[in-house]
């Protein structure tokens, strides 16, 4: 018997459905933990980290359209969350010397320095998170959802 977590959708419905509820009620759950996480122990939310991290793989930084693109989000959203992350020294910007109408935002060397801590302690959570999952699991679990992957995009 399937047990249903509190504000999940009962398990009925076509397969597809059923998969879908299931994916994202494990990554809403997730999810959850870690913004309480990064609030209670960082006095961070879950968006400035995922900014960060996108600008840790930029090492030349990034327009702020590419920002928003690569996180899924507008650029209002983006704009709004790099400001108070200058205000804090952790990124600067500065005009695209081929656009000036555009951004480019990088990460300062202390955005590196904490960028670090947080990834150290966001590794930790997710690994905290799937404890109780088998590796062996989490392998084929990996394998299955990059064939998703592939078969959606």
């Amino acid at each position: 018997m399937e047990k249903t977590i509190p504000g999940s959708i009962a398990p009925s419905g076509t397969l597809d459905l059923r998969v879908w509820v299931r994916l994202l009620d494990c990554a809403k759950i997730i999810e959850k933990r870690l913004r309480r996480n990064f609030e209670d122990q960082f006095s961070t939310t879950l968006p400035r980290f995922d900014i960060l991290a996108t600008l840790d793989r930029a090492p030349d930084g990034l327009r702020m359209g590419e920002l928003s693109r690569a996180l899924l989000v507008s650029n209002g959203n983006v704009t709004a969350i790099v400001r108070q992350l200058q205000e804090q020294g952790l990124v600067s910007s500065y005009t695209d010397p081929e656009d000036a109408r555009s951004a480019i935002v990088s990460l300062t060397p202390n955005g590196r320095v904490q960028f670090a801590v947080l990834a150290e302690a966001h590794h930790g959570w997710v690994r905290e998170a799937l404890a109780d999952f088998p590796e062996d699991s989490q392998r084929q679990l990996l394998t299955l959802l990059t064939q998703l992957k592939t078969s959606i995009l």
